[in-house]
């Protein structure tokens, strides 16, 4: 990849324009493996998702036939989709993620297991969801975001009130929000911010949890990632949490 290649930040690559709300963290890591690098130039702009339409129908994004269409918030090195991708080829799927490392490892995922069901936005996931077609989404994934811990930077959480209002717009009634995290107070967070949706009406997300071993354990269709082996091998124990999205009004 050629050195300016190199140094194209998330914007760039996404296409983004105009006033951006600031990203919070690192977009860029060590320098790209030579097949990695190559494949962020021919591959990547074939799987990469233009903004440059006001309303997106992902169903339009795909080469093939696809009966649904699941988001990855954050799909971090893109094992989780990948996997459910070539799980669920009747599927099509969206990843978002401004770290430019993990968007070159989910290309050579779509590269060697051959998935045309995957596209990419390689930025904030919001600058999409605000152009999706309204209830065009089916399944949404936010696995271990980052929890910012300290007091003074949770408002960089990803889960907040103006992200669940996009996410509440982008899936379909009967749709799924699923949420991991191995940080107890992110989970808490997460709840109150649901329970705080809900209480406004318009829309709601309920808990799929009727007994502890609901949330404790990972059902059999949610892979194991790498952030969760290591949360495991930390000491941490993860949080499952599945919602079920409805329209109140």
């Amino acid at each position: 990849m050629p050195t300016n290649s190199k140094r194209k930040s998330a914007e760039q690559l996404s296409g983004e324009a105009g006033t951006r709300r600031h990203v919070y963290g690192r977009t860029k890591g060590k320098t790209l493996k030579p097949r990695q690098a190559n494949l962020m130039e021919t591959l990547f702009p074939r799987v990469s998702i233009s903004l440059d339409d006001a309303v997106i129908d992902p169903s339009t994004l795909f080469p093939v036939e696809t009966g649904e269409t699941w988001l990855e918030i954050g799909f971090g090195g893109g094992e989780h989709l990948a996997w459910q991708a070539e799980q669920n080829p009747g599927t099509g799927f969206l990843g978002c993620e401004p770290f430019i490392n993990g968007v070159a490892k989910l290309v050579s995922e779509i590269d060697e297991r051959g998935l045309p069901n995957v596209r990419i936005h390689a930025d904030d996931a919001r600058f999409l969801l605000e152009r999706l077609k309204p209830g065009s989404l089916s399944r949404v994934f936010i696995l271990y975001p980052d929890p910012w811990p300290k007091s003074r930077h949770h408002k960089r959480r990803f889960v907040n009130e103006e992200t669940l209002a996009l996410i509440s717009a982008a899936l379909r009634p009967g749709g799924e929000l699923r949420f991991a995290s191995d940080i107890p107070h992110y989970v808490a967070w997460t709840l109150a911010h649901i329970r705080r949706h809900n209480m406004k009406g318009g829309s709601r997300f309920d808990w799929l949890a009727e007994r502890p071993d609901d949330w404790r354990i990972r059902p059999s269709d949610w892979p194991r990632t790498r952030y969760e082996e290591k949360a495991i091998r930390e000491g941490r124990t993860p949080a499952y949490l599945r919602f079920r999205h409805e329209k109140t009004a």
